[in-house]
């Protein structure tokens, strides 16, 4: 086989694969697991560590505004470190499975959990 011929292969099997999602950016996590309108607490992934943050405005629901008006001086004390390696996400050394819905805008746990991409459309 000639170099050419090894080269059209890997790019066809790139070609193949789904698309690669990062984990980094801010995500929201709801109470109600199919509801991200009724989310409180946003994750922030960045550089291996992993912050949170709660924007509490009860009675009202919790707009994409006001997790975009987070800042890091509203991140709870403490944070995690985690790893990501296409589907696999370890959080604080415990690994788990991961898929992606709405062109990476919904990640999908192994264990039913369900987070939403602040910057994303996606319901």
């Amino acid at each position: 086989m000639n170099p050419e011929d090894i080269d059209r292969i890997i790019e066809m099997a790139r070609e193949d694969r789904a698309p690669f999602y990062t984990v980094e950016g801010k995500w929201l996590w709801s109470p109600i697991p199919d509801d991200r309108t009724s989310a409180n607490t946003m994750y922030e992934f960045e550089n291996g560590i992993r912050y949170t943050s709660y924007a509490i405005y009860w009675p009202e629901l919790c707009t994409d505004a006001d997790f975009n008006a987070l800042t890091s001086s509203d991140r709870i004390p403490g944070t995690e470190t985690y790893t990501f390696d296409g589907d696999m996400l370890t959080i604080d050394g415990i690994p788990l499975q991961v898929t992606f819905e709405c062109d990476g805008g919904i990640m999908l746990f192994e264990n039913g959990g369900k987070l939403w991409r602040l910057s994303s459309d996606c319901n």
